[in-house]
């Protein structure tokens, strides 16, 4: 090739590497094939290339980050560098670089992300080094991870750049670390609590700190401290305040402890909170504010027994109470009786039918045959006839007719005693067998596994098919019902308290009445009669007479009186409920002041009150308002807590004596002409007569 222009040539010498300037004006370029490849300085082949993905790691509130693995970019365009042992070579390779080979350099890299707060910056364009860094606050509690790609972009081969190239899209993840800056912080600003005097708790309080950090480290509270000395006080990594030792009330009433908090980092809160514990006095649950004793004054209606009384919980959850009243005089006599009337005079007061026959007599010339059992009371109204297992009385054949008419009552009052169990042998109450020969029974009232059994068995003479024989009543269905409602519950399968028993029979009918309410049997058996052999037969109370020895069986096991048995008729109930009617009894004031939550249960007998409620205030309430009541003018004792029962003494008081009083003058002066007139003199014109017996409307007699 010819060049006619004058310019200045720089050649190369292939071998050497040298570079020859020629200053010409004509010359001709031979080129000549030494075995190297040819350069070609105006092409950009390649793109860039970068690693797939990149993760790294930046300091809250630094700008540099760490990349795995560091950020470089190739390009295939670049030249291979030449290992020669002269370093003008290296140099003259580096220079034919610089003036012909800028596509292979790196020029820049690109970060694709949105609100990503950093840049990529090139350090070295030939060998496409690069470096990652924060160009705004990064702050760990604001964001932990930022996500974004990055792509590296040649230099280009013409003179502008226009034709560089890019490459991949690599994925870039960093992970800010957190710096340990902010201090724990107590959630409230006081912590209060209180102790009862002598307890040790696990636990008394718990204080809660927080920390504003972003990681685990720095953001969790690893430790506790009470800084006030000297206290008798302890706390753990959680918070929890306990005491060391037991604490009285009369030493400190109240104590006032600062507690300090620690991060992960040991970095300590820079304010201490305050922890007032206070020590209260030993508190016991139970009724509060009753007195012992009551005093009633007969005929003044109802009194209240408890108008101070109210429960004291001690501040322990409480998701529902029951308060049981009981008026307890099983120690005077048979249930609620308070009487000063033998049976016959109730009997006659409450419009009984005469002819019924008393076999628990008092002991007498006539009666003689309960000499030999053991009494209770002293007083003929209330006589009570106690049953050990070994006493019984056979009652004389003048007494009561040997044989059972179809009408007849027998009526008792009874408290059956500790039973011997199931299976056990029967107790009998009344029992009318043969005297000699045999031992068959014609009619018997006994106890029996918690059972009551009536056994009647008629003549043959009277009677020749298969009939009624046995009545079985449970001891315990009277109570179901009122149990049911006041989930009340006797100590064993029987009450062992006082109840009225009658026995109405219109054969072959028989009807049980227990306190006034009826009951039919549940199981009833038929048998033969029993044929008639001419023998004798014999009524025991307290057993059951045997033939041989020994003497009795079947003894019962208790307290009786007032049996009575009655023959050709039956007695209503309308008696039956008046014989056993309590005088005296239990009873609630003003029912409409009553919370709604309350609830109230009475047994039959009105001596057993149940009160329920959720609030305690409401049964407070309602028991000051629990009174004694009687009708008649007497004469002569824990968890979803358990509470001790109580006892109060209601004292009947005897009546003050009715009193009448005469007044007036004790001496008449008066004119004998006075005499002679037609009206006369009236001798007791100054009489006053008065009498201390109040009338109904509250004032007393006079005249």
């Amino acid at each position: 090739m010819t060049v006619d222009r004058s310019f200045q040539l720089i050649m190369v010498d292939c071998s050497s590497f040298q570079l020859i300037t020629v200053d010409c004006s004509s010359f001709q370029l031979i080129t000549v094939d030494r075995g190297f490849q040819p350069i070609t300085a105006h092409l950009n082949k390649h793109k860039p290339w970068i690693e797939t993905s990149y993760h790294g790691v930046v300091t809250e509130n630094m700008d540099t980050v760490l990349l795995d693995p560091p950020l470089v970019a190739l390009d295939k365009d670049a030249p291979v560098p030449y290992a020669g042992q002269h370093q003008q070579r290296l140099f003259n390779t580096a220079l034919l670089s610089s003036l012909f080979l800028s596509s292979g350099e790196i020029c820049a890299f690109q970060i694709h992300g949105q609100d990503a707060p950093f840049e990529a910056v090139v350090l070295n364009r030939t060998s496409g080094e690069g470096l990652l860094r924060a160009n705004g606050p990064v702050d760990c509690e604001a964001q932990k991870e930022y996500t974004f790609v990055i792509q590296a972009y040649d230099c280009g081969a013409g003179p502008s750049g226009a034709d560089w190239k890019k490459s991949h899209k690599a994925v870039v993840h960093i992970q800010v670390d957190d710096v340990n800056e902010f201090s724990p912080v107590f959630r409230e600003p006081v912590y209060k609590a209180s102790v009862t005097e002598g307890r040790i708790y696990d636990s008394i309080l718990q204080v809660e700190a927080w920390d504003q950090d972003c990681s685990p480290q720095y953001s969790q509270i690893c430790n506790y401290d009470i800084v006030t000395p000297g206290t008798p006080f302890a706390i753990d990594r959680n918070g929890n305040i306990r005491n060391t030792e037991r604490l009285s009330y009369d030493k400190q009433q109240s104590y006032e402890i600062m507690v300090t908090a620690f991060d992960c980092g040991q970095r300590s809160s820079k304010d201490s909170v305050t922890v007032y514990i206070d020590v209260k006095p030993v508190c016991k649950s139970g009724w509060q504010g009753w007195n012992k004793r009551v005093d009633y004054e007969p005929g003044t209606g109802s009194r209240q027994l408890f108008p101070k009384l109210h429960l004291e919980t001690c501040g322990g959850p409480l998701s529902s109470i029951r308060a049981t009243v009981e008026l307890q005089t099983s120690h005077i006599g048979k249930g609620c009786d308070r009487e000063t009337y033998s049976e016959k005079s109730l009997q006659k007061l409450c419009g009984a039918a005469s002819g019924s026959t008393d076999l628990l007599p008092t002991s007498g010339a006539s009666t003689n045959w309960t000499t030999s059992l053991l009494t209770d009371s002293g007083r003929d109204s209330d006589l009570i006839y106690r049953f050990e297992g070994r006493q019984a009385a056979n009652v004389p054949d003048r007494v009561v007719p040997q044989n059972l008419t179809d009408q007849f009552t027998i009526a008792t009052w009874m408290k059956h005693g500790p039973s011997p169990g199931l299976r056990a042998e029967k107790e009998t109450l009344l029992c009318n067998s043969d005297k000699t020969e045999t031992n068959r029974h014609h009619y018997s009232l006994y106890v029996h596994n918690c059972r009551l059994v009536f056994l009647l068995r008629r003549d043959f003479a009277k009677a020749d098919t298969f009939r009624p024989a046995e009545f079985h009543w449970k001891l315990e269905q009277g109570l179901e019902a009122w149990q049911s409602q006041s989930r009340v519950r006797w100590p064993g399968a029987v009450d062992p308290e006082w109840h009225y028993y009658v026995i109405n029979a219109e054969f072959p009918a028989v009807t049980l009445f227990v306190d006034g309410v009826t009951y039919e049997p549940y199981l009833v058996t038929d048998d033969w009669p029993i044929h008639s052999a001419q023998i004798d037969t014999q009524l025991t109370v307290g057993a059951c007479g045997e033939v041989a020895t020994p003497r009795f069986t079947q003894y019962f096991r208790g307290s009786l009186s007032g049996l009575t048995i009655r023959l050709g008729r039956i007695e209503t109930q309308k008696v039956i409920s008046c014989l056993q009617a309590c005088k005296e009894g239990l009873d609630i004031n003003s029912l409409e002041s009553l919370g709604k939550d309350i609830k109230f249960h009475f047994n039959p007998a009105q001596s057993v009150l149940v009160v329920e409620g959720e609030d305690v205030n409401s049964v407070n309430m309602a028991v000051t308002k629990v009174s004694y009541i009687n009708s008649r003018q007497c004469f002569g004792e824990d968890l979803c807590l358990s509470i001790p029962d109580i006892k109060a003494v209601v004292m009947v008081l005897p009546p003050s004596e009715p009193r009448i009083t005469i007044t007036g003058s004790n001496r008449l002066v008066r004119p004998a002409s006075d005499m002679r007139a037609p009206l006369g003199v009236a001798p007791f014109k100054d009489l006053r007569i008065t009498s201390t017996v109040i009338k109904r409307d509250g004032s007393a007699f006079s005249g």
